[in-house]
């Protein structure tokens, strides 16, 4: 079992910059990927990036080259440098982990939100 706390959400104004962080405990010897999704208010869940424990990252194309993932693996941490905000960037933001490389994703945070208006 895996827990998963995100920190980091905030207000922030258009074009502003905001820092998210996760951090997992339970058991986290074996997690392979770790990333984020957000929902944003009526719309579907979306992933957001993830990142491998060897450093492999994906990204959505909507981040548009604006939002950095990184991990820290001793510390069982993943981040999210976002940049250039936009106000579709408003959402709940979750952090995701899995065991395996590639399937569903085994564990969820409880969500941080982000909002971006003027």
């Amino acid at each position: 079992q895996v827990q998963l706390v995100e920190s980091g959400g905030d207000l922030v104004q258009p074009g502003g910059s905001l820092r998210l962080s996760c951090v997992a405990s339970g058991s986290v010897f074996a997690l392979q990927v770790m990333g984020w999704y957000r929902q944003a208010p009526g719309r579907q869940r979306e992933e957001v990036a993830h990142m491998t424990s060897a450093g492999g990252a994906y990204y959505a194309d909507f981040v548009e080259g604006r939002f950095t993932i990184s991990r820290d693996n001793a510390k069982n941490k993943v981040y999210l440098q976002m940049n250039n905000l936009k106000h579709d960037d408003t959402a709940v933001y979750y952090c995701v982990a899995r065991v395996d490389v590639v399937g569903p994703w085994d564990s969820w945070g409880q969500g941080t939100q982000v909002t971006v208006s003027s």
